[in-house]
């Protein structure tokens, strides 16, 4: 699962700016520092270079074309947004919230992942599920305060973020799912 954080964002200046020298003297109708609007001819010439590139790219060429990959996080930032994930899933005094210890080497971890996610989805309107890299240093407290000591290893908390019971030992992945069921049985309200 992954976390989700989005914060809003002032538009940056760009480094130059093109403009037309007869659209000089119109107001800009966008809320964007810089807005390109060339003559008509070149804008629909622009429609057909920007099908002709994504049409390249879905046949795999044109790697690069597109500007370089997001460089991934570093295992810092990987740890600072999980907790973040983790704050605002407690802070959202959900009735329940499940800290899910993991590790991406896991294969049994990574097979949940789809479940997890539908999990989540169905159970949203009273259930928050946060992800943890227990090869995270940033999560050893954790890991030594609800004693993990195998992955994938599941907790189930409270509203109030108090820990109520956690899965066992993973001996299959239908042992693991069975277990998520039985936490989950705990907390889920009756109207859910």
């Amino acid at each position: 699962m992954e976390s989700k954080i989005t914060s809003a964002s002032t538009p940056t200046k760009p480094s130059f700016c093109l403009k037309w020298p007869w659209d000089s003297n119109k107001q800009q109708k966008s809320q964007s520092v810089c807005d390109f609007q060339g003559p008509w001819l070149f804008r629909s010439m622009q429609s057909v270079g920007s099908i002709a590139l994504s049409s390249l790219n879905s046949f795999g060429f044109g790697h690069g074309v597109t500007g370089p990959k997001k460089k991934p996080l570093s295992g810092f930032e990987q740890g600072e947004a999980e907790q973040r994930a983790f704050a605002a899933a407690l802070a959202s005094e959900k009735v329940a919230t499940v800290l899910e210890f993991y590790s991406p080497k896991c294969r049994l971890c990574n097979s949940l992942l789809n479940f997890v996610l539908e999990v989540e989805k169905r159970n949203s309107n009273w259930l928050s599920i946060t992800m943890a890299d227990a090869e995270n240093e940033k999560w050893f407290p954790e890991l030594l305060h609800y004693d993990i000591k195998y992955v994938p290893c599941f907790v189930l908390l409270d509203k109030n973020g108090q820990a109520l019971a956690k899965t066992g030992v993973p001996s299959s992945r239908a042992h693991v799912i069975a277990g998520i069921s039985h936490l989950l049985k705990m907390k889920r309200p009756p109207s859910a």
